[in-house]
């Protein structure tokens, strides 16, 4: 195990203090106790509750009563003549305006070489008085691997078959799947993920894998920075943009990890660029759809703080919980309003690039970047240049083809029967319409039917575009330019 190497390690190193932040206290507990087995020290453990414990011999022996107290169990530890290791549980709110404290424990680090003692201070969130912080090293518990969480699962399977007297109906895919999204959780979450999955149905299905998602992002308390979109589409709702759907597709399992390509790296991300309305919201949802993944809404809007330097550390935070979450597909929304070279905080805007790209240059696999923009010209180049992203998608206006498509679909989706009405002379109606301004004709058509008691017919919805100024009149100009720009240095979606 990674772990029990690498606290052997630090102790050999002759670190005095250890802090460990987890929530897992007894796992914690059980690889301090075979560290300690692992460098032929007896092993301690304190709380307030319980005071000074040998526990790892085969019958725990405790100290008397008195080392309960949070100083004079210091005392204890300076007494003791062998070399230790000591686990103060939840010790660290005994710090504060405890001068004598922090004094006791610094002379026994400053001892450390004499007395060959290392104290690990364990809680969920640990924080140690300045004056004791170069005695310090922090050490992080490593996640469980996807092997050790495949066998947490079957462990959990077995002991439900054993409840129940029936096997868990699965199939390989969805195992493989909750596997992956369990990733980044704790062995304890992991376990308790899986039951829940496994125990509410006897079943692993894709509605499970939903469901974890769920749970796993309100565990790692996200919420402050970005935000977990519980609906994704598939692609079979988005109407045209053929050539994404398969630029996509064709990539999947290389984003998935389920292939490896000798030569070829994974896909990182694509940068769709359009005119408003034109489907980039949604095809965000339908890639992260199509890769079966979560999807994560950035809004930099929320990372922007007053005082200097915060803003980079909440992208900061941003990013490493959706490598925390991965695989994933992160979806960084209108990024040229975090990172665009106009605006009233420009120098925030240039440390948030580069603060981005630095984590773009070094990202792990598994998180999936699509990024939206409605004005590509105020992004910086560095960004867009070749290498940053896959490949830039311009979602244009939708085609005839594709606005028939749409008028299908959002027909189909207030069940109207497509077949009863003239698609075709509709889509020439609506030539110059959004995705968006289409879905919002075919709403206010059923509104006007409803109103004079009539069926929903073609001419109802054909009045309705008729009434309506689409975006593409209204900002003519700036759709005719964004156009003209994106015609020679973009990837056509349809």
């Amino acid at each position: 195990m990674p772990d029990l190497h690498d606290l052997s390690l630090l102790i050999d190193s002759r670190v005095a203090i250890i802090t460990i932040s987890s929530h897992e206290e007894q796992r914690t507990l059980d690889l301090l106790k075979r560290v300690a087995s692992h460098i032929r020290k007896p092993a301690y453990s304190w709380s307030i509750t319980k005071g000074l414990v040998r526990y790892d011999v085969a019958h725990a022996i405790a100290s008397s009563d008195f080392t309960k107290d949070p100083v004079a169990v210091l005392k204890s530890i300076e007494k003791t003549a062998d070399p230790s290791l000591f686990v103060l549980c939840d010790y660290h709110p005994y710090f504060e305006n405890a001068p004598e404290t922090c004094r006791q424990l610094r002379e026994i680090a400053m001892a450390h070489s004499l007395n060959g003692h290392t104290v690990v201070l364990l809680s969920h969130e640990v924080t140690v008085p300045k004056e004791l912080s170069s005695y310090c090293a922090s050490y992080q518990l490593s996640l469980p691997t996807a092997e050790e969480i495949e066998q947490i699962v079957r462990d959990v399977a077995k002991e439900w078959m054993q409840t129940k007297r029936k096997r868990v109906a699965t199939e390989p895919e969805c195992l493989k799947l909750l596997v992956k999204n369990l990733a980044g959780l704790s062995t304890k979450d992991v376990e308790r993920l899986a039951r829940q999955a496994i125990f509410n149905d006897g079943a692993i299905t894709r509605d499970d894998i939903t469901e974890v998602n769920k749970a796993k992002y309100e565990l790692l308390d996200m919420g402050s920075v970005v935000s977990f979109e519980h609906e994704t589409s598939d692609f079979a709702n988005i109407g045209g943009l053929g050539r994404l759907k398969s630029w996509i597709s064709q990539r999947k399992p290389a984003v998935l990890g389920d292939i490896n390509i000798p030569g070829l790296s994974a896909p990182k991300g694509v940068l769709l660029l359009g005119v408003q309305g034109a489907g980039k919201s949604l095809a965000a949802k339908a890639i992260a759809g199509v890769l079966s993944v979560p999807l994560l809404r950035l809004d930099f809007a929320t990372l922007y703080n007053k005082y200097i330097g915060e803003s980079e550390k909440n992208l900061i935070k941003a990013l490493e919980m959706s490598q925390t979450m991965s695989p994933c597909v992160l979806w960084m929304d209108e990024i040229e309003k975090g990172v665009g070279t106009t605006g009233s905080d420009n120098d925030t805007s240039r440390r948030l690039l580069g603060t981005l790209l630095t984590w773009m240059s070094e990202k792990h696999e598994g998180v999936f970047i699509v990024a939206t923009a409605n004005d590509i010209q105020i992004l910086p180049p560095e960004l867009i240049r070749k290498g940053r992203f896959d490949e830039i998608f311009f979602v244009d206006l939708p085609n005839k083809q594709g606005r028939e498509e749409i008028l299908r679909i959002h027909l189909k989706m207030r069940e109207q029967n497509p077949d009863n009405f003239a698609i075709s002379e509709l889509a020439d109606a609506c030539d110059g319409f959004s995705g968006a301004e289409i879905e919002q004709a075919v709403v206010a058509s059923l509104y006007s039917a409803y109103g004079v008691g009539q069926p929903l017919a073609t001419r109802h919805v054909k009045a309705s575009f008729e009434e309506t100024s689409p975006l593409s009149v209204v900002m003519a100009e700036q759709v005719a330019s964004l156009r003209a720009w994106a015609s020679s240095r973009t990837v056509p979606a349809e």
